[in-house]
């Protein structure tokens, strides 16, 4: 799994990106929030759960099942999120379904159950560069220093740049619309009573 700090990454970078007239505050962090709770599974390890069962690490929680309903439900609160209900369903089963991909980027584990229930198969991407995080005891080790590492390369890096493309596009784009004038370097030149 890639850890907790850079779950929430993508949907809070493009979210910004975006602005806050497609992704309300609300939502934004909604899926923020959302993108780290398929990670709750960690809790079948303390109920006896295996890994490689249904309602284990990776498993139900990581499916695109899972991350719909989480998106059916935001939709229901769309008033309180201050959005339309097709920007909550979307936004918010995208924010889940980011974390089952960066997951199926790691280099360990037992893949990803995407297609539960329809198939309890668990999948990895063919590219997998994210150095698979350690569980919470041995996240403050070298180890975990260089999942924090992996993370930045090929999660944090790509995020970042991306939400700057795509807000520095937005802003172009806005100043296009506005017809305001950009502002040219005009040649020096005589006042006209000068000549």
């Amino acid at each position: 799994m890639t850890t907790l700090i850079t779950h929430p990454l993508p949907a809070l970078a493009l979210g910004l990106a975006l602005g806050s007239r497609v992704i309300p505050p609300r939502l934004l962090w909604l899926g923020a929030i959302a993108a780290c709770l398929p990670d709750a599974d960690m809790l079948a390890f303390r109920l006896g759960i295996a890994y490689q069962d249904v309602l284990g690490h990776r498993g139900f929680s990581h499916s695109l099942l899972f991350a719909g309903l989480c998106g059916i439900l935001a939709m229901l609160a769309c008033r309180g999120l201050r959005c339309r209900p097709l920007t909550a369903l979307l936004w918010v089963s995208a924010a889940v379904g980011s974390h089952s991909l960066l997951d199926a980027m790691t280099n360990g584990g037992l893949g990803v159950a995407w297609l539960w229930p329809w198939d309890a198969q668990r999948y990895f991407l063919p590219w997998r560069p994210i150095e698979v995080s350690p569980f919470l005891h041995g996240f403050f080790t070298p180890r975990g220093l260089a999942v924090l590492a992996s993370e930045w390369r090929w999660v944090w890096q790509p995020c970042l740049a991306i939400s700057a493309t795509v807000w520095l596009l937005r802003l172009g784009l806005q100043r296009l619309r506005s017809g305001k004038p950009q502002p040219a370097v005009q040649a020096e030149t005589e006042p006209p009573s000068a000549r």
